[in-house]
């Protein structure tokens, strides 16, 4: 499923990866250049299994460890309440 921040979440990209506000609760959060790639792939209306295709493109990493990478990363980010 596609990866969709709430409306009070704002981003921004920087040349280290990307940052995250809430709005509502004030806290940042720091995206490392690995997530950036995972959260623009869904974003862009990928899969998981994109994010973890593009993972296992850039990176060296196995299929199986970027789609668990990507399953942790958004779980967090679901869990956090940032995103949906």
């Amino acid at each position: 499923m596609p990866l969709r921040f709430h409306a009070d979440v704002s981003t921004a990209e920087t040349r280290y990866g990307t940052v995250l506000l809430d709005e509502h609760s004030g806290t940042y959060w720091e995206l490392n250049p690995t997530a950036t790639l995972v959260v623009r792939t869904l974003l862009d209306g990928g899969e998981e299994a994109d994010a973890a295709a593009a993972l296992v493109r850039e990176f060296d990493i196995t299929p199986s460890q970027a789609l668990s990478d990507v399953e942790t990363l958004v779980g967090e980010l679901r869990g956090s309440g940032l995103a949906s």
